[in-house]
């Protein structure tokens, strides 16, 4: 197991989103500080879920009875921008990027899309960019082709797609030259509120496996820049199924990954 070698031991990944469950049992250690956006005075708690899902696929830790995410010992910090419905505020994303950096963010995860292109989300992707913390974003779920949502549109994130189980780019997911990678994405389950858990599918599910990913990467080979993480991604990838898959992205292969990662 990919576990022996790396288990993403103290990366920090700034989770932008709708906050986390701080009570759920296979969270708990996986939890460290962060910003509620929304109101300054309180936690970042979770009022809708999704957020809490993305960091159980993360990082969730609870081998006896619970699940496992992808980077067990990697640290999420919650940064809430979304409100309970699962709406924010282009500046509050900001926001979040720019307390992410001040706070040394190894990894950035933004499963959310947007359609209209926003040049103060640029300017804060490219500073982070910069400042040498990498972005994963979804794509979106529009089944769309040509198109995808941004911020995973500028070209300094890591725009990811969704595969379902058999390997084939999920119907839901926007597809073509603009995604660097697939993930699985397809009835996924992870962590929910009240210690439950729930079964989700979007593109936004596809995101968080790659940010487990770059978390193991970066436990192993600390100091790759996002551009050098973006290449070892790209250049592992697992052939897509399918008669009209694309043969130029593929999907995430976590233990190929790490051998390019030994030849960079």
């Amino acid at each position: 197991s990919i576990w022996h070698v790396t288990t993403g031991h103290r990366i920090k990944v700034g989770v932008i989103d709708t906050g986390i469950d701080f009570s759920h049992p296979d969270l708990r250690h996986s939890v460290s500080r962060g910003i509620n956006l929304l109101v300054r005075s309180m936690l970042p708690h979770d009022d809708n879920g999704h957020g809490t899902h993305i960091a159980g696929t993360i990082a969730a830790a609870n081998r006896l009875q619970g699940m496992i995410g992808v980077a067990p010992r990697s640290l999420i910090h919650p940064v809430k921008a979304f409100d309970h419905n699962g709406t924010a505020f282009v500046s509050d994303i900001i926001l979040g990027i720019e307390w992410c950096v001040r706070h040394r963010m190894d990894v950035i995860n933004m499963s959310f899309g947007m359609k209209k292109r926003s040049k103060a989300l640029l300017t804060a992707v490219m500073n982070a960019y910069n400042a040498g913390v990498i972005i994963v974003a979804s794509s979106g779920n529009d089944g769309k082709n040509k198109s995808i949502d941004y911020p995973a549109r500028f070209p300094q994130t890591v725009s990811v797609g969704a595969t379902n189980k058999l390997r084939r780019i999920a119907p839901f997911s926007n597809r073509g030259s603009l995604i660097d990678i697939y993930a699985p994405g397809d009835k996924i389950v992870s962590a929910w509120l009240r210690g439950n858990y729930n079964e989700m599918s979007g593109t936004s599910m596809a995101t968080s496996h790659v940010s487990g990913a770059i978390a193991l990467l970066l436990a192993h080979r600390p100091g790759l820049s996002p551009a050098e993480i973006k290449a070892i991604l790209k250049k592992s990838t697992q052939p897509l199924r399918g008669s009209k898959a694309p043969r130029r992205t593929g999907e995430l292969d976590i233990a190929r990954m790490m051998q390019a990662a030994a030849q960079t």
